[in-house]
């Protein structure tokens, strides 16, 4: 059936905030929707909290609302809009949550606006248990076991029913908080205590465990005719109890036979079919018993999931796309394969290579919880490779995730007694590390057999990691020679394994390769198995014969990606690798995207003219560069990635456009930066520099306490501390050392309660023009990608601006910028300071493009190619008339046992956006796009160090006049009412019951302040943000954060709030 013409006006909800479980692959299936349907003639309503995505560009949608993604927003929007159709499926859990609500509220019902792509009725059989099992049992497929249970009595009915272990998991909590795995009646109390605690509704789900079945999930789409089609089978390398998005993931399936796959296939269709989704793409996850071959059904998700961008990525098959245009009425013989232009959308994708995903994690941003894998997921990023075999992609994976390994290896104990021990301990507990402690226990002569006992990892995958390792021993017995050279490349060894077995650098590898010309070849992902032509060339490498690229003659420029995402390093600088490819087919120029990271825009295959799916490391991109011969290469705006490459390309001969890498190495390295900063005259922290701990002791003395302590070349502030005496210091000195060996420590002044400001500007190598001055809500030392901050800037005085244009020009002038820069200043007592300089693409480039309405990469990336800023029209600094606040999400309710404190250090994993007319709004919605309710009555708690009292005073005195009651603990309670400010007094957990905790958990708090100094906090404090943070109530740890949130409150009072697309905004 052609498409509806019924329908106009199309509302779409985006995913909001990165937070863990639910990154950029939305971004990905957003933008894809976006296009499909304004491709298609409709109008598209856009909804979505995440300014650094693509899909809140203003050219995505018609109507660009960048507000909270609550039912409130939506109903404003739709009251404003008129749609006619809702498109919830798009837009992950966070999406399909709302869309229900206001389905369920009325407000669909009210506006006429019609649910598509997935019906209420659909959405709840598939998301309820209940609902699920029975749909299950039904069509006859079998599901876990499980009941609900609210109070102890009826835990232990159920579970004399199940039987041993138990999955535990606490109904409406965000990413399994409060569950686990039960193996005895005493854990089990244990866990449901907590769970029932953490569950809203005092409610926990027992479910019968699958513990160490294969997992294997299939991608499939069904239209209205019945069509159905499997785009992927995808296969978990771990057992069942870790959780999909925390496994090495391998695609197509490798262990099944084809009878097991036929089964499975069968089962997803019946699926399909009873749950009754008919517009668009589901995923479906199966557990299979891997001696008796007893499949059961563990879940499907109604909507384009996580795994949609791995299964489109590893197939070439834009699965997001073609569900939207199924949610218009399109069936799927009727959509064309964009790759091959011959086939249908019904014709299912064949693959003749193979995929492996390898998640990425950070937990040494969290050193207090423990490396441990379970059904929460704990990941923030992933990679992915292709190769011919599941070695060759293995191994290229390992070297994309940028964690400094280029092959198996794992530093182990010297003694045969620990070492067994260790490999034992960390093979039974799933952890970020288990694929190489695999490997190590295969080399101590652990067998396949008893290696699967302890880790249930299928013994197909382990046979053949013990062929990977067989092929190391042989080569580093063997003398070099060419043919081991080639077979061993064939394998998927990186340049620099080779060297270190041979014992040659990773240079004479590489020279000595093309001496015998051993290149690799690239082969295109096609959908079909070069069954038909490609027209969309999107290229993988492998050591054969049989080279498919095409290299043009046209101009063309190389965009070097960011790799898997981390904290630190996010989808903020994929924005910019985007806008890089839109600027360069704007103008004229042939664009090639180099990047490993599945979840992203840039990795589409219709972002650049051609994509390189390869990983980002010297050797993989020297190859692309030697077979494709760009004019030029774009290194600045993927983050540190590519830039930890740029000297290595420069050596290699490399046209590397726009700022040079030493400009870049002369902003990084700390001697040379402090030369510039001498001869232009401007002020810095005192500071130094120390490569061991006695040089750190005495140039900490001599500063004077406190001291702001990192590594040097790192990223997201990884391990930088804010230490006030020497003891601290001396512990920080070791760790240090081991994250940035052979790099000096850097030791600053730390200025105590300066104001931050971060400066994003453009230069074109004659002319700078500031684009963005953001003054950070919270005060110097907490990280700029952590804190909140303004833009424009509220309380800097104009003198002070003025300054900072100048210095910035100046900054900009001596490094000879020709592109992006980013600075960081401080001002304190009426000076201002340079903190550190960036001559590169910031994370903070897509918020300042959003609240300007200028996108700044494109600009950059034009300059870079030769234009003038004044070409571009682009002179001065733009003052919008709305004011933007960008607030950082966090992830800590994943991490148990983690403190909530902000500190030098990032530990965000996304950023939301809040806008209005007036500071006090815009940072209400930020706060309520971050997933907060900003209340307008009720308590507010307040326990503050005694070095903030002064400062908290005027703020608990404007909350007392809202009508807000405040309770406070001893010393702060005092204090207050000694000032006339009436407080009421709390117990601390340390004092006895009811305290603070049992308040927040009776729903007594509708805002928590409380501050702490230094880097150790009380275990009082731990437990009263914790509370805060298990029970979603607005916190802050800063007093600049409490001024701020009063401030909103106040507003929030004041009137109702509106919501305004980008469009309008740009247009005062």
């Amino acid at each position: 059936m052609p498409k509806r013409t019924d329908i106009k006006k199309i509302m779409l909800i985006g995913s909001g905030p990165i937070i863990i479980s639910q990154a950029c692959e939305f971004d990905y299936s957003g933008t894809q929707a976006c296009k499909a349907l304004r491709e298609e003639g409709y109008e598209v309503v856009l909804i979505n909290s995440n300014p650094a995505t693509i899909m809140t560009d203003p050219e995505m949608a018609d109507r660009t609302y960048v507000e909270p993604i609550t039912p409130e927003a939506v109903e404003k929007i739709i009251a404003k809009e008129h749609p006619d159709a809702l498109l919830p499926t798009l837009g992950g859990q966070t999406g399909l949550n709302t869309a229900v609500a206001v389905a369920e509220n009325g407000v669909l019902g009210k506006y006429n606006v019609e649910m598509i792509g997935a019906s209420l009725d659909v959405i709840h059989k598939a998301e309820d248990r209940e609902k699920f099992r029975a749909a299950m049992e039904k069509i006859g497929l079998r599901v876990p076991k499980s009941g609900f249970a609210r109070n102890i009595d009826e835990v232990l009915d159920i579970a004399s029913e199940i039987g041993f272990p138990i999955i535990v998991r606490p109904s409406f909590t965000l990413g399994g908080t409060g569950g686990g795995v039960a193996y005895n009646r005493e854990e089990l109390m244990q866990i449901v205590k907590a769970g029932l605690e953490a569950s809203m509704i005092t409610e926990v789900m027992l479910e019968e465990s699958v513990l160490g079945w294969k997992e294997y999930e299939l991608e499939v789409m069904r239209d209205k005719a019945d069509n159905v089609v499997i785009i992927c089978s995808i296969e978990n390398f771990d057992a069942m109890g870790v959780h999909t998005g925390e496994s090495i993931t391998v695609a197509p399936a490798q262990t099944l036979t084809d009878r097991e796959y036929q089964t499975m296939r069968d089962a997803a269709i019946s699926i399909m079919r009873e749950i009754g989704v008919e517009t668009g793409g589901s995923n479906v996850q199966f557990a299979v018993h891997p001696q008796t071959g007893e499949m059961i059904v563990v879940e499907m998700n109604p909507r384009v999931s996580r795994s949609s961008a791995l299964a489109s990525k590893a197939t070439g098959f834009p699965i997001a796309k073609i569900a939207a245009k199924l949610a218009v009425g399109y069936t799927l013989d009727e959509i064309p394969n964009d790759i091959t232009r011959e086939t249908m959308a019904s014709f299912e994708p064949t693959i003749d290579y193979c995929v492996v995903k390898i998640p990425r994690w950070t937990f040494e941003k969290f050193p207090e919880t423990e490396d441990f894998l379970t059904t929460s997921m704990k990941s923030v990023g992933e990679t992915m490779s292709i190769g011919r075999t599941f070695k060759e992609a293995l191994q290229k994976a390992i070297r994309s995730l940028e964690i400094g390994r280029f092959g198996f290896g794992q530093k182990l104990p010297r003694e045969v007694m620990h070492r067994r021990a260790l490999i034992k301990a960390k093979l039974i507990r799933p952890n970020s590390l288990r694929l190489f402690y695999t490997a190590e226990a295969l080399r101590e002569g652990i067998s396949v057999e008893e290696v699967y006992q302890m880790t249930k990892i299928d013994p197909w995958f382990l046979h053949q990691i013990a062929d990977v390792l067989a092929a190391e021993e042989e080569l580093k017995k063997s003398a070099p020679s060419a043919e081991l050279l080639r077979a061993a490349k064939r394998m998927g060894f990186s340049d620099r394994s080779l060297g270190m077995f041979w014992n040659k650098t990773e240079k004479e590898i590489r020279d000595w390769r093309a001496r015998e010309e051993i290149f690799p070849v690239y082969k295109l992902v096609d959908t079909c198995a070069a069954e038909f032509e490609a027209y969309t060339p999107y290229y993988y490498s492998t050591y054969e014969q049989e080279n498919e690229t095409r290299p043009s003659e046209k101009k063309k420029v190389a965009i070097i990606g960011g790799g898997p995402n981390r904290i630190g390093q996010g989808i903020e600088f994929d924005y910019c690798c985007v806008h890089a490819s839109f600027a360069l087919s704007e103008e004229g120029v042939e664009s090639i995207m180099i990047n490993s990271n599945p979840e992203t825009v840039s990795t589409d295959y219709d972002t650049s003219d051609k994509l390189f799916f390869e990983p980002v490391t010297l050797e993989d991109v020297l190859h692309i560069i030697r077979t494709e011969k760009p004019d030029g290469v774009i290194v600045q705006f993927g983050g540190q990635t590519p830039l930890n490459l740029a000297r290595g390309l420069e050596a290699a001969g490399v046209p590397i456009i726009g700022t040079t890498p030493d400009a870049i190495d002369r902003a990084e390295n700390r001697d040379r930066f402090q030369e510039i900063v001498h001869k232009l005259n401007l002020n810095q922290p005192d500071n130094d520099t120390a490569m061991d701990a006695e040089k750190a002791l005495a140039a900490a003395a001599r500063i004077g306490y406190p001291v702001l302590v990192r590594p040097s070349y790192v990223l997201g502030g990884r391990s930088m501390e804010i230490v006030y005496d020497a003891p601290t210091l001396k512990n920080f000195m070791s760790k240090a050392l081991e994250v940035s060996p052979g790099h000096p420590i850097l030791i600053d002044k730390f200025l105590e309660d300066a104001i931050e400001v971060d400066v994003d500007a453009l230069s074109d190598g004659t002319a700078t023009v500031v684009a963005g001055i953001m003054e950070h809500i919270e005060e110097a030392g907490i990280h700029s990608g952590d804190s909140a901050c303004i833009l424009p800037p509220v309380t800097i005085p104009g003198g002070i601006i003025t300054l900072i244009e100048e210095q910035t020009k100046m900054l900009a002038s001596e490094l000879g910028v020709v592109g992006l820069m980013n600075i960081q200043y401080a001002i304190k007592d009426g000076n201002l300071y340079v903190l550190e300089v960036n001559p590169r693409a910031s994370r903070t480039v897509p918020f300042v493009s959003k609240a300007i309405g200028v996108p700044l990469a494109k600009l950059a990336t034009k300059v870079m190619l030769g234009k003038t800023l004044s070409e571009l029209n682009f002179t001065g600094r733009i003052i919008p008339k709305h004011v933007s606040v960008k607030e950082a999400v966090f992830p800590f309710n994943r991490f148990p046992e983690v403190d909530i404190l902000l500190g030098p250090e990032m530990k965000s994993t996304g950023e939301v956006m809040g806008i209005d007319y007036s500071f006090g709004l815009a940072f209400a919605k930020s706060q309520m796009a971050a997933g907060f309710k900003v209340p307008t009555s009720g308590s507010v708690f307040i326990s503050v160090h005694d070095y903030h009292k002064d400062k908290i005073a005027d703020i608990a005195r404007s909350f007392r006049k809202m009508g807000f009651k405040i309770i406070a603990t001893k010393g702060t309670a005092k204090y207050l009412n000694d000032r006339g400010i009436e407080a009421e007094t709390v117990l601390k957990v340390s004092e006895g019951r009811p305290h603070i905790v049992d308040h927040i958990k009776n729903g007594e708090i509708q805002m928590v302040i409380n501050t702490s100094v230094g880097r150790k906090s009380s275990r009082d404090a731990y437990h009263i943000r914790h509370g805060a943070l298990t029970y979603n109530i607005l916190y802050t740890t800063t007093i600049a954060g409490a001024r701020a949130l009063c401030e909103a409150v106040k507003e929030l009072k004041k009137e109702e709030w509106q919501v305004c697309p980008l469009q309008e905004y740009y247009k005062k």
